[in-house]
């Protein structure tokens, strides 16, 4: 059964003007944190209406992986995941996603998972709300390692 709507545009509303407070603030002082915390209502909102099979596995790994990061950017955790599992890539949901330090992976693995979203969902909410993840995500790779932006739009396409 699909979930209410009644509320669902100015909660979108207001969840794409925080991401986007959080996308200015982050930008304007190098921090990857402001993007990620503002990031937080969208992912939540995100699980709240996904109902498919595959569209709330992604769903909940969005939320899984907002926390991660959250917690590795806190504590400025430095871990290489090409040292660790000896490859330079990985697949995530058919899209290949460039392995490296986990403060880029994450993200990048967060908007592939949008993209699955998008792909998957027939929701206008839904929808909207992966797109507010992917641009987020993809703010929070540019504040990290700007040079692996290209790499996270090559994954989106």
């Amino acid at each position: 059964m699909a979930r209410p709507t009644t509320y669902a545009t100015p909660i979108c509303i207001a969840v794409t003007v925080l991401a986007a407070i959080g996308i200015a603030v982050g930008i304007a002082t190098g921090e990857p944190l402001y993007p990620i915390g503002f990031m937080v209502p969208a992912v939540a909102y995100e699980v709240y209406r996904t109902e498919g099979r595959s569209t709330t596995w992604a769903s909940w790994t969005l939320a899984v992986l907002i926390v991660a990061l959250f917690v590795v950017n806190l504590f400025d955790v430095e871990f290489d995941l090409r040292q660790i599992l000896g490859t330079d890539v990985t697949y995530l949901g058919g899209r290949s996603i460039p392995l490296g330090d986990i403060k880029v992976v994450f993200p990048t693995a967060m908007a592939a998972l949008a993209a699955v979203l998008w792909a998957r969902t027939r929701g206008v909410y839904t929808r909207w709300l992966a797109a507010v993840i992917l641009v987020t995500a993809g703010a929070v790779v540019f504040i990290t390692a700007p040079e692996a932006v290209g790499d996270v739009l090559d994954m989106v396409r």
